[in-house]
């Protein structure tokens, strides 16, 4: 697709929203999570989920068309990034608080949101590839310019510095970002809400899992590593946190934009950073030979 061409390139997109609003709904009406109202606010609800798909649209159009693959290979791509963060990823901490958040969320719909998840990004993904003129492309794959290959050593210290950062991360922000934005509501909402002795180490392992699917998107990509580092930081907050635009009864006002500004801002920062440590690495850590490559 000639991205040269912005009338076009718009159809494209506008056509990639309706493709989501549609296998949205398929996706509810089969997994049965339709038949759990969550708004009193029908037409804030449309307009948050047109501003929400429209930004995914945005962002997933954006990592298929400066994709170095095409194809199925693509497709699996796309799937897995758009399902593993709007869903796999969120809903495994909604199981973490279960118990504290069971007169909020019904138990039982936990299991329709994963199977949601799964209908929507699989119908999305070969048709946004389609759509966006990606199915077929040249005969040999453009090499990455990720200079990836290092010693276990180098991918120890990376991968554990990542947990590590992940969980101050998500610390850092939810105190000194979400709860000032909350004020009073947050404790209304979570007063009763206690951390389990395990929260520290499961965070540590979501950070694990973000940095796959960051991997996954840097050998996907074309371009230098700051291009990739801002894919990466988008798709990771976009995808995150574009839901909290919509209006829902399982969460206050205040609560729900605190979350936006919360989640959005700590996913881009990781997701900046993990490129960075992913690829441009500290000099001192550097293997011999690719200091500076990539850049």
């Amino acid at each position: 697709m000639n991205m040269k061409n912005p009338v076009l390139l718009g159809l494209k997109l506008a056509a990639l929203v309706a493709i989501l609003l549609a296998a949205n709904a398929l996706a509810a009406w089969v997994s049965g999570v339709g038949k759990f109202a969550q708004t009193d606010n029908p037409s804030g609800t449309l307009a948050g989920t047109l501003a929400m798909y429209a930004l995914d649209a945005l962002v997933l159009g954006y990592l298929i068309l400066r994709s170095r693959w095409t194809g199925w290979r693509l497709v699996v791509t796309v799937f897995v990034v758009f399902y593993g963060v709007t869903t796999f990823l969120t809903q495994i901490e909604t199981l973490v608080f279960l118990k504290y958040l069971v007169n909020i969320v019904p138990a039982e719909m936990i299991s329709r949101l994963f199977i949601q998840g799964a209908i929507t990004a699989a119908i999305f993904a070969p048709l946004a590839v389609f759509v966006l003129g990606r199915m077929r492309g040249d005969a040999t794959t453009p090499p990455s310019s990720w200079p990836w290959t290092t010693s276990w050593m180098g991918w120890t210290w990376r991968l554990l510095l990542i947990a590590i950062l992940y969980v101050v991360v998500y610390i850092s922000f939810g105190a000194l970002v979400f709860r000032p934005l909350a004020g009073e509501a947050f404790q209304a909402y979570y007063g009763d809400l206690q951390m389990p002795p395990w929260i520290l180490p499961f965070q540590m392992l979501r950070g694990l899992i973000w940095t796959a699917l960051a991997i996954l998107i840097i050998q996907a990509m074309r371009g230098s590593w700051r291009e990739t580092g801002l894919m990466v930081a988008l798709l990771f907050s976009v995808l995150m946190s574009a839901s909290l635009l919509i209006p829902t009864t399982i969460m206050p006002q205040a609560i729900r934009l605190a979350h936006l500004v919360e989640v959005f801002t700590s996913n881009f920062l990781f997701g900046w950073i993990t490129v960075w440590l992913l690829w441009a690495r500290p000099r001192r850590f550097s293997d011999p030979g690719l200091s500076g490559q990539g850049r």
